[in-house]
């Protein structure tokens, strides 16, 4: 840190969600084998949407992809081919994060590598 100001690196973020533990399962294993993320948070949720003119209620699960910005594209690829719903939620962020944190997502992350993989 200088003079109290702690650097930050600008990361990306990546979410989706799926109707079952298991879908998440198979897109994190999808992700992680490709390098396409540092780290990928699964967490259970309760989403209220219209769909078809229809308020629903559902128990989702929400995959939290923590990548470099230049390897978004490819991660939102991939998850577009693979994801098992028809009109999956994607979304990006991008976030400033610690400079080491940044440092250890683009360790983590094949960047030469991941973007050379098809989805």
């Amino acid at each position: 840190m200088t003079d109290g100001v702690m650097p930050l690196q600008t990361l990306a973020v990546v979410s989706t969600t799926v109707a079952a533990a298991e879908q998440a399962h198979a897109l994190v294993q999808a992700i992680m084998q490709r390098r396409l993320a540092a780290c990928v948070q699964v967490e259970a949720i309760t989403a209220h949407y219209y769909w078809r003119e229809q308020l629903q209620e559902e128990v989702e699960w929400r995959l939290q992809c923590k990548t470099l910005p230049a390897l978004a594209p490819a991660l939102l690829a991939l998850l577009e081919k693979i994801h098992p719903y028809g009109l999956p939620q994607l979304l990006l962020h991008e976030v400033q994060a610690s400079a080491e944190y940044a440092a250890w997502v683009a360790q983590a992350v094949d960047a030469a590598g991941s973007a050379a993989v098809a989805p």
